[in-house]
């Protein structure tokens, strides 16, 4: 025979002193070397429990001298080992959570329909439905045939379920039914206060129908809340289990499919490489949308800009590092931040004007308070996989930390949403320039994507607006890019000295408002080439900040605000090779103003 005794029972009826009632629960079901849970709240007592069978009904005698809890039924049936790992007494607001009010069962319930009655009616045909108030993943399992599943995840779920029923069932003899009736207790009352006239809910649930009937007009098993999973007709444990990632109950002919692997997957919760892929970029993009909001730079923070000491200036006094490091920060302007405790180690310990320094040593300048200008934060992630995040940069955006911007940057918030990952650019826009950029999700595969951007073999489409309306349909612009650091650093055209650059252009559509609409084909990468060989050519791109209109260009430009006209120049197209599968993939972008 089988050495363990399995009970479930219920009871709503007024408790008190709960924390005492705990500790002399658990006393005495660790004295009797039971397993299980006793749930107990204010309006009754939920018990599950596992042990031998003179144990288990001393427990049951014992419970049953509580005021309150005489008529304690519990429903039995056995197995050969202990279904629980502990036994644990826990207090609940409720012993099944609904959280309706004015549902009491200790005052009120739905009439009982026995097992025996139910068969009876069922053997006659009767017009009835039978509802499973059930959670869906217990429905699997089994269920009385034509029974219909009130469609939940959670029992709490159940009122608005029941909204969602046909206003004619409020009509018709219902007979609801759950594991072992705890859930039907509050579950009758409430529909009939929803305006159902004639509820029933079977006495003592499945598990009681199978103790007094069997599995006539049942299909299945029944799901049970211990290690058991599954009990038959004759409350036998089935072979039933749980998947381990999904929870959901799993029969036989689950077990033999192929996409049931022990401890990974299962019919229910397996998912396709793709569907993976799509299920992760739905997460982050979600959470990028909630790191942008409210934007991260936007609440004070300590900012901390690093120092470091070069060889040239081994050996001196940190005040002299830093005037020899920038020459055009005057020393008062450091005393004045030393005093301020804004030198400081990696340690956030402050630093001392006289300190020695050694070359390598790094040195953090506190910006307290810091707030950064807005951004357009409107990232969307184009593609994820295990390599690559592809990503459709808004602007005004700067991808990389520096200046004024730190947090409100792509890196800083691509970091946030994939952490602990760092995911690595493996080329740049300007923050004014939006469109397609690709990051690396390791070193590895950044070690061979990178490799091809500086080599060429990334093919590069942009789309542009520029001013005027260019004279061929295509053009070819191949000036030489340098940079003028005379009151700022800016590219310029430098015919003696510049870098050999080529940028191919097509016109896609003149319009009416004296603009047209460019394609543009870098051939080689300089900073801000497409937009100062547009500038070159007579057609400077619309809402360009430091190539104009009238021919002049300006010295310097902080990155546009978000209530500046935007730069109309837009990474429409990237194509590469794959540093994962070695093929070649291309991604697009359409631009706001095409």
């Amino acid at each position: 025979m089988p050495a363990v005794a399995n009970i479930s029972c219920y009871k709503f009826a007024p408790l008190s002193d709960l924390k005492s009632l705990r500790e002399d629960l658990l006393g005495r079901a660790n004295a009797l070397k039971l397993k299980g849970t006793i749930l107990i709240s204010p309006e009754g007592i939920n018990v599950f429990l596992a042990g031998p069978r003179e144990s288990i009904d001393s427990m049951v005698q014992h419970i049953r001298s509580i005021p309150g809890l005489a008529d304690l039924a519990p429903k039995y049936s056995d197995s050969d080992h202990q279904p629980f790992r502990r036994m644990l007494v826990r207090i609940k607001k409720e012993i099944i959570a609904f959280g309706v009010d004015g549902v009491d069962p200790s005052k009120h319930t739905s009439p009982k329909l026995k097992a025996a009655e139910l068969k009876q009616w069922l053997d006659e045909g009767r017009p009835v439905t039978l509802l499973d108030t059930r959670n869906d993943y217990e429905v699997k399992l089994g269920t009385f045939r034509h029974a219909l599943p009130i469609g939940v995840d959670h029992f709490r779920d159940f009122p608005a379920a029941v909204r969602q029923l046909p206003p004619e069932m409020k009509d018709q003899p219902i007979v609801m039914f759950c594991t072992g009736g705890i859930r039907c207790e509050k579950a009758g009352p409430f529909m009939e206060m929803e305006g159902f006239k004639n509820i029933y809910q079977l006495d003592g649930g499945i598990l009681k129908y199978f103790e007094e009937i069997g599995g006539d007009h049942y299909d299945g098993e029944c799901f049970v809340f211990d290690q058991r999973v599954g009990v038959d007709p004759a409350l036998a444990e089935t072979d039933s289990i749980q998947c381990f990632v999904c929870q959901t109950p799993l029969s036989g002919e689950d077990q033999a499919d192929n996409r049931y692997v022990e401890g990974k997957s299962c019919p229910f919760c397996f998912k396709t490489n793709e569907e993976q892929q799509a299920e992760s970029l739905r997460h982050h993009q979600e959470l990028l949308s909630k790191i942008a909001n409210p934007l991260p730079g936007s609440v004070p923070y300590d900012n901390f800009k690093p120092l470091n000491i070069p060889e040239r200036c081994d050996g001196m006094r940190l005040i002299d590092a830093l005037l020899a490091i920038m020459p055009h920060v005057q020393s008062d302007y450091w005393m004045s931040e030393f005093a301020k405790d804004r030198l400081v180690n990696d340690d956030r310990a402050s630093l001392k004007p006289d300190l020695i320094v050694r070359a390598g040593q790094r040195v953090l300048h506190r910006f307290p308070d810091n707030v950064e200008p807005s951004v357009n934060a409107n990232i969307r992630i184009l593609h994820e996989d295990a390599a690559i995040i592809v990503v459709d940069k808004p602007a005004p955006l700067p991808m990389h930390p520096g200046g004024r911007f730190h947090r409100n940057t792509l890196q800083w918030m691509l970091h946030e949403a994939y952490a602990p990952e760092k995911p690595r650019p493996s080329h740049r826009l300007d923050a004014d320039t939006s469109g397609v950029v690709v990051f690396c999700r390791t070193a590895r595969m950044a070690g061979r994507l990178q490799p091809q951007f500086a080599e060429g073999k990334v093919q590069k489409r942009y789309v542009l607006r520029v001013h005027g309306h260019p004279q061929t349909e295509t053009f070819t612009c191949s000036a030489p890019v340098g940079v003028q650091t005379d009151g700022g650093k800016v590219r310029v055209i430098d015919e003696s000295a510049g870098q050999d650059a080529e940028t191919q252009f097509r016109v896609i559509r003149r319009d009416n408002d004296g603009t047209s609409l460019l394609e543009a084909i870098p051939v080689t990468g300089r900073t801000n080439q497409i937009r100062l060989h547009a500038w070159h050519c007579g057609h400077p791109i619309v809402g360009d900040p430091v190539y104009l209109t009238d021919g002049k260009m300006a010295t310097t430009a902080e990155t546009l605000s978000t209530e500046s006209a935007p730069l109309c120049l837009h990474s429409a197209e990237l194509s590469f090779v794959h540093p994962l599968t070695n093929q070649r993939v291309t991604f697009l972008s359409k631009a706001a103003f095409e």
